[in-house]
Protein backbone atom coordinates (compact mmCIF):
# COMPACT_ATOMS: atom_id res chain seq x y z
CA UNK A 1 0.00 0.00 0.00
CA UNK A 2 2.65 2.68 0.62
CA UNK A 3 4.56 1.62 -3.04
CA UNK A 4 1.14 2.57 -4.24
CA UNK A 5 0.12 5.44 -2.22
CA UNK A 6 4.26 6.72 -3.57
CA UNK A 7 3.61 6.11 -6.93
CA UNK A 8 0.05 8.24 -6.84
CA UNK A 9 1.77 11.18 -5.38
CA UNK A 10 4.71 10.56 -8.24
CA UNK A 11 2.05 10.40 -10.97
CA UNK A 12 -0.08 13.21 -9.39
CA UNK A 13 3.53 15.82 -9.69
CA UNK A 14 3.69 14.49 -12.99
CA UNK A 15 0.07 15.13 -14.20
CA UNK A 16 0.60 18.63 -12.73
CA UNK A 17 3.71 18.98 -14.91
CA UNK A 18 6.20 19.22 -12.70
CA UNK A 19 9.58 18.34 -13.12
CA UNK A 20 10.40 14.81 -12.24
CA UNK A 21 14.42 14.00 -10.22
CA UNK A 22 16.49 10.87 -10.26
CA UNK A 23 14.46 9.27 -7.25
CA UNK A 24 11.61 9.69 -8.81
CA UNK A 25 12.18 8.04 -12.61
CA UNK A 26 14.15 5.73 -10.75
CA UNK A 27 10.67 4.99 -8.67
CA UNK A 28 9.10 4.57 -11.38
CA UNK A 29 11.07 2.57 -13.40
CA UNK A 30 11.18 -0.09 -11.13
CA UNK A 31 7.58 -0.73 -11.04
CA UNK A 32 6.65 -4.37 -11.23
CA UNK A 33 3.33 -4.75 -9.79
CA UNK A 34 0.58 -4.95 -12.67
CA UNK A 35 -1.83 -2.98 -10.91
CA UNK A 36 0.46 -0.12 -10.32
CA UNK A 37 1.87 -0.17 -14.17
CA UNK A 38 -1.26 0.13 -15.41
CA UNK A 39 -1.70 3.24 -12.94
CA UNK A 40 1.41 4.43 -14.90
CA UNK A 41 0.15 3.33 -17.84
CA UNK A 42 -2.75 5.32 -17.73
CA UNK A 43 -1.05 8.23 -16.33
CA UNK A 44 1.24 8.24 -19.30
CA UNK A 45 -1.47 8.45 -21.69
CA UNK A 46 -3.62 11.07 -19.70
CA UNK A 47 -0.10 13.00 -20.50
CA UNK A 48 0.38 12.16 -24.06
CA UNK A 49 -3.25 13.31 -24.90
CA UNK A 50 -2.96 16.55 -22.88
CA UNK A 51 -0.17 17.83 -25.75
CA UNK A 52 -1.17 15.82 -28.59
CA UNK A 53 -4.98 14.83 -28.17
CA UNK A 54 -5.63 11.26 -30.12
CA UNK A 55 -2.77 12.26 -33.10
CA UNK A 56 0.02 10.37 -33.89
CA UNK A 57 2.69 11.13 -36.41
CA UNK A 58 3.95 8.03 -38.70
CA UNK A 59 7.26 8.11 -40.18
CA UNK A 60 8.83 5.79 -42.94
CA UNK A 61 12.05 4.30 -42.73
CA UNK A 62 14.40 4.03 -45.97
CA UNK A 63 17.39 2.08 -44.81
CA UNK A 64 19.57 2.43 -48.60
CA UNK A 65 23.09 1.60 -47.15
CA UNK A 66 23.69 -0.71 -44.90
CA UNK A 67 27.71 -1.15 -44.94
CA UNK A 68 28.99 0.32 -41.51
CA UNK A 69 32.53 1.11 -40.65
CA UNK A 70 31.54 0.36 -36.96
CA UNK A 71 32.08 -2.90 -34.64
CA UNK A 72 28.88 -2.29 -32.46
CA UNK A 73 28.68 -5.62 -30.30
CA UNK A 74 24.94 -5.23 -30.78
CA UNK A 75 24.36 -4.95 -33.56
CA UNK A 76 23.94 -6.96 -36.88
CA UNK A 77 25.35 -4.79 -39.62
CA UNK A 78 28.62 -4.28 -37.61
CA UNK A 79 31.43 -4.31 -39.82
CA UNK A 80 32.89 -7.77 -38.58
CA UNK A 81 29.68 -9.66 -39.82
CA UNK A 82 30.90 -11.28 -43.14
CA UNK A 83 27.62 -14.35 -42.91
CA UNK A 84 25.29 -10.84 -43.42
CA UNK A 85 24.06 -10.09 -47.16
CA UNK A 86 24.31 -6.24 -47.78
CA UNK A 87 23.04 -3.65 -50.15
CA UNK A 88 23.64 -0.19 -51.30
CA UNK A 89 20.88 0.82 -53.06
CA UNK A 90 21.04 3.13 -56.20
CA UNK A 91 19.79 6.90 -56.73
CA UNK A 92 17.15 5.12 -58.76
CA UNK A 93 16.13 2.93 -56.14
CA UNK A 94 16.43 5.02 -53.49
CA UNK A 95 14.06 7.50 -55.44
CA UNK A 96 11.54 4.39 -56.22
CA UNK A 97 11.23 3.81 -52.62
CA UNK A 98 11.06 7.22 -51.65
CA UNK A 99 7.97 7.67 -53.55
CA UNK A 100 6.12 4.43 -52.59
CA UNK A 101 6.48 5.53 -49.16
CA UNK A 102 5.18 9.04 -48.92
CA UNK A 103 2.77 8.34 -51.70
CA UNK A 104 1.87 5.49 -48.34
CA UNK A 105 0.74 8.35 -46.11
CA UNK A 106 3.88 9.09 -44.42
CA UNK A 107 4.56 12.14 -42.41
CA UNK A 108 8.57 12.00 -42.67
CA UNK A 109 11.40 9.85 -44.44
CA UNK A 110 13.64 8.40 -42.18
CA UNK A 111 17.08 8.28 -44.46
CA UNK A 112 19.33 5.47 -42.77
CA UNK A 113 22.82 4.54 -43.48
CA UNK A 114 25.84 3.11 -41.72
CA UNK A 115 28.66 4.84 -40.70
CA UNK A 116 30.99 5.77 -43.11
CA UNK A 117 34.91 4.75 -42.58
CA UNK A 118 37.56 7.55 -42.11
CA UNK A 119 38.41 7.49 -46.33
CA UNK A 120 38.18 10.67 -47.21
CA UNK A 121 37.30 10.02 -50.67
CA UNK A 122 34.61 7.05 -50.28
CA UNK A 123 32.79 9.87 -46.96
CA UNK A 124 32.51 12.30 -49.26
CA UNK A 125 30.58 10.56 -52.23
CA UNK A 126 28.33 8.84 -49.50
CA UNK A 127 27.41 12.12 -47.70
CA UNK A 128 26.84 13.82 -51.06
CA UNK A 129 24.32 10.99 -51.98
CA UNK A 130 22.59 11.43 -48.66
CA UNK A 131 22.22 15.32 -49.47
CA UNK A 132 20.80 14.61 -52.61
CA UNK A 133 17.97 12.03 -51.30
CA UNK A 134 17.51 14.80 -48.94
CA UNK A 135 17.03 17.22 -51.76
CA UNK A 136 14.97 14.43 -53.46
CA UNK A 137 12.50 13.77 -51.20
CA UNK A 138 12.31 17.83 -50.19
CA UNK A 139 12.04 18.34 -54.34
CA UNK A 140 9.77 15.24 -55.16
CA UNK A 141 7.09 15.37 -52.06
CA UNK A 142 7.84 18.15 -49.51
CA UNK A 143 7.85 15.39 -46.77
CA UNK A 144 10.40 16.35 -43.90
CA UNK A 145 13.42 14.27 -43.79
CA UNK A 146 15.18 12.65 -40.55
CA UNK A 147 18.99 11.45 -41.85
CA UNK A 148 20.49 8.47 -39.59
CA UNK A 149 23.88 8.68 -41.01
CA UNK A 150 25.65 8.18 -37.49
CA UNK A 151 28.40 10.56 -36.38
CA UNK A 152 29.21 13.15 -39.13
CA UNK A 153 31.48 16.28 -39.16
CA UNK A 154 29.91 18.99 -38.55
CA UNK A 155 30.46 20.38 -42.05
CA UNK A 156 28.53 17.79 -43.11
CA UNK A 157 25.28 18.24 -40.99
CA UNK A 158 25.19 21.94 -41.98
CA UNK A 159 24.90 20.76 -45.41
CA UNK A 160 22.64 17.79 -44.71
CA UNK A 161 20.89 20.99 -43.16
CA UNK A 162 21.04 23.36 -45.42
CA UNK A 163 19.80 20.53 -48.25
CA UNK A 164 16.53 20.37 -46.23
CA UNK A 165 16.81 17.72 -43.48
CA UNK A 166 14.75 18.51 -40.65
CA UNK A 167 15.95 15.96 -37.90
CA UNK A 168 19.33 14.07 -37.18
CA UNK A 169 19.26 11.06 -35.35
CA UNK A 170 21.69 9.89 -33.44
CA UNK A 171 21.89 7.11 -30.55
CA UNK A 172 24.13 7.04 -27.59
CA UNK A 173 22.11 3.69 -26.28
CA UNK A 174 23.73 4.38 -22.96
CA UNK A 175 24.90 7.17 -21.19
CA UNK A 176 26.72 4.78 -19.01
CA UNK A 177 30.21 5.57 -20.53
CA UNK A 178 31.61 1.99 -18.94
CA UNK A 179 28.72 0.24 -20.86
CA UNK A 180 29.36 2.38 -23.94
CA UNK A 181 32.63 1.13 -24.31
CA UNK A 182 31.69 -2.19 -24.27
CA UNK A 183 29.00 -2.51 -26.86
CA UNK A 184 29.79 0.87 -29.12
CA UNK A 185 33.61 -0.68 -29.29
CA UNK A 186 36.41 1.72 -29.80
CA UNK A 187 33.76 5.09 -30.66
CA UNK A 188 33.65 7.97 -28.41
CA UNK A 189 30.93 8.84 -26.42
CA UNK A 190 32.21 12.35 -26.49
CA UNK A 191 31.64 12.32 -30.48
CA UNK A 192 28.14 11.16 -30.09
CA UNK A 193 26.69 13.65 -28.03
CA UNK A 194 28.94 16.42 -29.57
CA UNK A 195 27.46 15.49 -33.17
CA UNK A 196 23.80 16.29 -31.69
CA UNK A 197 24.60 19.40 -30.19
CA UNK A 198 26.41 20.47 -33.77
CA UNK A 199 23.52 19.37 -34.92
CA UNK A 200 20.85 21.18 -33.46
CA UNK A 201 23.25 24.51 -33.76
CA UNK A 202 22.61 24.03 -37.70
CA UNK A 203 18.73 24.17 -37.26
CA UNK A 204 17.59 20.34 -37.05
CA UNK A 205 16.04 18.57 -34.67
CA UNK A 206 17.83 15.83 -32.87
CA UNK A 207 16.62 12.31 -31.96
CA UNK A 208 17.88 10.27 -29.08
CA UNK A 209 17.65 6.57 -28.57
CA UNK A 210 18.17 3.94 -25.59
CA UNK A 211 18.76 0.62 -25.69
CA UNK A 212 17.09 -2.22 -22.93
CA UNK A 213 18.49 -5.42 -22.12
CA UNK A 214 22.28 -4.75 -22.51
CA UNK A 215 23.54 -5.04 -19.33
CA UNK A 216 21.86 -1.65 -17.69
CA UNK A 217 20.68 -1.06 -14.04
CA UNK A 218 17.53 0.69 -12.94
CA UNK A 219 19.94 3.65 -12.25
CA UNK A 220 21.66 3.68 -15.94
CA UNK A 221 18.05 4.08 -17.57
CA UNK A 222 17.35 6.77 -14.76
CA UNK A 223 20.82 8.69 -15.81
CA UNK A 224 19.53 7.94 -19.42
CA UNK A 225 16.17 9.72 -19.40
CA UNK A 226 18.02 12.81 -17.14
CA UNK A 227 20.68 13.13 -19.89
CA UNK A 228 18.02 13.06 -22.99
CA UNK A 229 15.66 15.96 -21.23
CA UNK A 230 18.94 17.82 -20.43
CA UNK A 231 20.20 17.31 -24.11
CA UNK A 232 16.74 18.85 -24.84
CA UNK A 233 16.10 16.22 -27.56
CA UNK A 234 12.94 16.43 -29.86
CA UNK A 235 12.23 13.03 -30.05
CA UNK A 236 13.49 9.97 -27.07
CA UNK A 237 13.02 6.76 -28.26
CA UNK A 238 14.02 3.24 -26.08
CA UNK A 239 14.02 0.00 -27.85
CA UNK A 240 14.31 -3.67 -26.63
CA UNK A 241 17.36 -5.39 -27.70
CA UNK A 242 17.18 -8.52 -29.63
CA UNK A 243 20.15 -11.31 -29.89
CA UNK A 244 21.69 -11.12 -33.48
CA UNK A 245 23.50 -13.60 -35.27
CA UNK A 246 26.86 -12.98 -36.12
CA UNK A 247 27.58 -10.73 -32.94
CA UNK A 248 29.31 -11.51 -29.76
CA UNK A 249 25.45 -10.99 -28.34
CA UNK A 250 24.57 -13.65 -30.37
CA UNK A 251 23.87 -15.84 -26.91
CA UNK A 252 22.32 -12.96 -24.75
CA UNK A 253 19.23 -13.88 -22.95
CA UNK A 254 16.58 -11.70 -24.62
CA UNK A 255 14.02 -9.61 -22.31
CA UNK A 256 10.67 -9.35 -22.53
CA UNK A 257 9.30 -5.93 -23.65
CA UNK A 258 7.68 -4.87 -20.22
CA UNK A 259 10.92 -2.81 -19.09
CA UNK A 260 10.50 -0.79 -22.59
CA UNK A 261 7.10 -0.42 -22.39
CA UNK A 262 7.10 1.21 -18.61
CA UNK A 263 10.56 3.15 -19.56
CA UNK A 264 8.22 4.54 -22.87
CA UNK A 265 5.64 5.41 -19.84
CA UNK A 266 8.04 7.51 -17.91
CA UNK A 267 9.70 9.06 -20.93
CA UNK A 268 6.35 10.29 -21.44
CA UNK A 269 6.09 11.37 -17.84
CA UNK A 270 9.83 12.66 -17.66
CA UNK A 271 9.05 14.84 -21.07
CA UNK A 272 5.82 15.27 -21.92
CA UNK A 273 5.87 17.42 -24.90
CA UNK A 274 8.66 15.33 -26.86
CA UNK A 275 7.61 13.00 -29.71
CA UNK A 276 8.35 9.13 -28.65
CA UNK A 277 8.23 6.35 -30.80
CA UNK A 278 6.45 2.58 -30.65
CA UNK A 279 8.61 1.02 -33.39
CA UNK A 280 7.40 -1.24 -35.54
CA UNK A 281 11.25 -2.96 -35.80
CA UNK A 282 11.15 -4.63 -32.75
CA UNK A 283 8.06 -6.06 -31.96
CA UNK A 284 6.39 -5.78 -35.01
CA UNK A 285 2.39 -4.99 -35.98
CA UNK A 286 1.57 -7.21 -33.18
CA UNK A 287 3.38 -5.24 -30.00
CA UNK A 288 2.58 -1.86 -31.58
CA UNK A 289 -0.98 -1.51 -29.84
CA UNK A 290 0.86 -1.76 -26.19
CA UNK A 291 3.96 0.45 -27.30
CA UNK A 292 0.78 3.17 -27.47
CA UNK A 293 -0.82 2.14 -24.85
CA UNK A 294 2.74 3.27 -22.88
CA UNK A 295 2.32 6.20 -24.24
CA UNK A 296 3.91 6.36 -27.48
CA UNK A 297 2.65 9.44 -30.10
CA UNK A 298 5.08 8.10 -33.24
CA UNK A 299 4.71 4.85 -35.04
CA UNK A 300 8.29 4.47 -36.64
CA UNK A 301 10.11 1.95 -39.01
CA UNK A 302 7.11 1.56 -41.67
CA UNK A 303 8.00 0.53 -44.90
CA UNK A 304 6.63 -0.84 -48.03
CA UNK A 305 7.06 -4.23 -49.28
CA UNK A 306 8.34 -4.81 -53.07
CA UNK A 307 11.63 -2.78 -52.54
CA UNK A 308 14.50 -4.87 -51.08
CA UNK A 309 14.48 -2.90 -48.10
CA UNK A 310 15.80 -4.07 -44.09
CA UNK A 311 14.95 -3.06 -40.80
CA UNK A 312 17.88 -2.75 -38.20
CA UNK A 313 16.56 -5.17 -34.80
CA UNK A 314 14.33 -7.27 -37.07
CA UNK A 315 15.89 -7.47 -40.84
CA UNK A 316 12.51 -9.00 -42.00
CA UNK A 317 9.88 -8.53 -39.68
CA UNK A 318 6.10 -7.74 -41.25
CA UNK A 319 7.89 -5.94 -44.24
CA UNK A 320 6.88 -8.08 -47.21
CA UNK A 321 3.77 -9.22 -45.94
CA UNK A 322 2.91 -5.39 -45.76
CA UNK A 323 2.50 -5.27 -41.95
CA UNK A 324 4.31 -2.23 -41.62
CA UNK A 325 2.52 0.43 -44.06
CA UNK A 326 0.38 2.97 -42.47
CA UNK A 327 -2.87 1.23 -43.43
CA UNK A 328 -1.82 -1.99 -41.70
CA UNK A 329 -1.29 0.20 -38.62
CA UNK A 330 -4.65 2.10 -38.95
CA UNK A 331 -7.28 -0.09 -37.39
CA UNK A 332 -4.32 -0.35 -34.37
CA UNK A 333 -4.56 3.20 -33.65
CA UNK A 334 -8.33 3.38 -33.89
CA UNK A 335 -8.43 0.26 -31.05
CA UNK A 336 -5.80 2.62 -29.01
CA UNK A 337 -8.78 5.48 -29.26
CA UNK A 338 -5.93 7.50 -32.05
CA UNK A 339 -5.50 8.43 -35.19
CA UNK A 340 -3.28 9.31 -37.36
CA UNK A 341 -2.23 13.32 -38.12
CA UNK A 342 -2.20 15.35 -41.15
CA UNK A 343 0.94 16.17 -42.75
CA UNK A 344 0.16 19.77 -42.20
CA UNK A 345 -0.35 19.07 -38.26
CA UNK A 346 3.47 17.28 -38.46
CA UNK A 347 4.37 20.21 -39.50
CA UNK A 348 2.67 22.71 -37.81
CA UNK A 349 4.57 20.45 -34.55
CA UNK A 350 8.18 20.58 -36.74
CA UNK A 351 7.82 24.61 -36.80
CA UNK A 352 6.70 25.33 -33.50
CA UNK A 353 9.46 22.92 -31.92
CA UNK A 354 11.86 25.07 -34.11
CA UNK A 355 10.99 28.31 -32.56
CA UNK A 356 11.13 27.23 -29.18
CA UNK A 357 14.66 26.02 -29.33
CA UNK A 358 16.00 28.07 -31.88
CA UNK A 359 19.83 27.30 -33.61
CA UNK A 360 21.18 30.34 -32.12
CA UNK A 361 20.13 29.27 -28.55
CA UNK A 362 21.75 25.96 -29.14
CA UNK A 363 25.02 26.84 -30.98
CA UNK A 364 25.87 28.67 -27.99
CA UNK A 365 25.78 25.24 -26.23
CA UNK A 366 28.44 23.97 -28.72
CA UNK A 367 30.67 27.05 -28.14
Amino acid sequence: MKKTKKLKDVLKRALLNQSLGFEEISFLLSQRDAGNIELLFDAARCVRNRFFGTRVFLYGFLYFNTDCCNDCTFCKYRTSNTTLRRYRKSSAEVQDAVSAIVESGVHLVDLTMGEISSNQHEAEIEYKRLSAFVRLVRKESNVPVMVSPGVVPCSVLQELAAAGASWYACYQETYNRALFSKTRIRQSFSARVRAKRQAQASGMLIEEGMLIGIGETIDDLTENIIAMRDLEADQVRVMTFIPQKGTPMARWEPQDHLQELITIAVLRLAMPDRLIPASLDVGGLDGLQRRLNSGANVVTSLMVPSQGLAGVANQKLDIEQARRTPDAIRPVLTSCGLEAATLDEYRNWLSIRKEKYPAALCAEKVA
